[in-house]
């Protein structure tokens, strides 16, 4: 922020005083010039044809509202009703035809009582009471509708408050701004996956994400998605650079692992279950997995006629059952698999495991 004057202003000889006491606050930082500005400009207005003169009035705002803005501490001693005194001042003006000659000054006012609303709204936030900080935001956004920050403060607001839908509105025109961070594009998400509306935060994330095609987060959170909804074909595009970014990431070689099987590409699959393997040896998941892709190709092989290999089957379910041996859907693969190859011991022993398991 800087004191805006126009040279029409600095050649008024009435407001010289005004205009050069806020020059030197300007170079000297000293609260004496702020109040010898108040002074002048105040003893300019005495009359009501004073208080009717846009002239003076708009320099009476920008007096104010610098003090406002600047002695936070009120160590010029104003009343207690200035700060509403002067935005009730500068709404009248606005309103006036004249006011249009001033936009410098009014603007300049504006940010200043704008910033005054945020201070207030974060002493509120501070405690926590969020109804009081929105509706300071909401009085912000009025005198500073570009400044885009405001809206991440209201949409966080209302988040606190319950206002879910509020709040991924506002997180939602943040995305289409140039201030898009991912940190809005992951908060209103967030909202409409609470909402119960999946599709909504998708293509929030899509549109996040083309604004930040590098943001390895929204990147994850757009795979979650198609995982969680068993969508494959969507997420299968994605795992080149999830894998690429998440090397070593265990839950994320078996999301892709699993992606790659449902899609019958078997080779893939194969290859990043072992992977997550390696990074988490005791991981169930990917070990009854690998097994069950190893059964699916004995099966596959017996209806064709050919001789089932079930070795590397038993291999990684049996590994699985050592993990979990109460898991019956293991147990009922590996049912399969003696079956297969004929072991009748093998066999009984997982019945009877089942038949426990059933009167328990």
């Amino acid at each position: 922020m800087s004191f805006s004057a126009s040279v029409a202003f600095c050649q008024t000889e009435v407001l010289k005083g005004v205009v050069n006491s806020l020059a030197f606050y300007k170079q000297k930082k000293d609260l004496k010039y702020l109040a010898n500005a108040k002074k002048s400009v105040d003893s300019l207005i005495t009359t009501r044809a004073d208080s009717m003169d846009v002239q003076k009035t708009v320099y009476r705002i920008v007096v104010n509202s610098s003090i406002l803005y600047i002695d936070t501490l009120n160590k010029l001693n104003q009343p207690a009703n200035f700060f509403l005194q002067t935005t009730d001042l500068l709404d009248k003006l606005s309103l006036k035809r004249k006011s249009y000659k001033y936009p410098a000054e009014l603007d300049y006012s504006r940010r200043c009582l704008a910033n005054v609303y945020m201070r207030k709204a974060f002493a509120y936030m501070n405690k926590s009471d969020f109804h009081n900080a929105l509706q300071l935001f909401e009085s912000a956004k009025k005198y500073a509708p570009s400044f885009k920050q405001l809206d991440a403060y209201i949409a966080y607001s209302n988040n606190k408050l319950g206002n879910m839908q509020t709040a991924a509105k506002y997180y939602s025109d943040l995305i289409n701004s140039d201030s898009v961070k991912a940190e809005y594009v992951q908060a209103a998400s967030n909202n409409y996956k609470l909402l119960g509306d999946t599709l909504s935060a998708l293509n929030v994330i899509k549109k996040g994400r083309k604004h930040l095609p590098n943001d390895k987060t929204l990147l994850l959170d757009e795979a979650n998605i198609y995982s969680n909804r068993k969508d494959y074909r969507s997420l299968a595009p994605l795992l080149p650079a999830l894998l690429d970014v998440n090397s070593n990431n265990a839950d994320i070689a078996f999301v892709a692992a699993v992606c790659y099987d449902h899609l019958n590409q078997t080779e893939k699959a194969e290859s990043l279950y072992l992977r997550s393997i390696e990074l988490n040896s005791s991981s169930y998941d990917p070990i009854y997995n690998l097994g069950l892709l190893y059964l699916k190709e004995s099966v596959i092989k017996q209806e064709k006629g050919d001789s089932p290999d079930n070795s590397r089957a038993a291999q990684w379910l049996e590994k699985a059952n050592e993990i979990s041996p109460n898991n019956a859907n293991c147990l009922k693969a590996l049912q399969l698999v003696y079956a297969q190859s004929g072991n009748e011991d093998q066999i009984n022993r997982i019945n009877n495991k089942l038949k426990q398991l059933t009167n328990q």
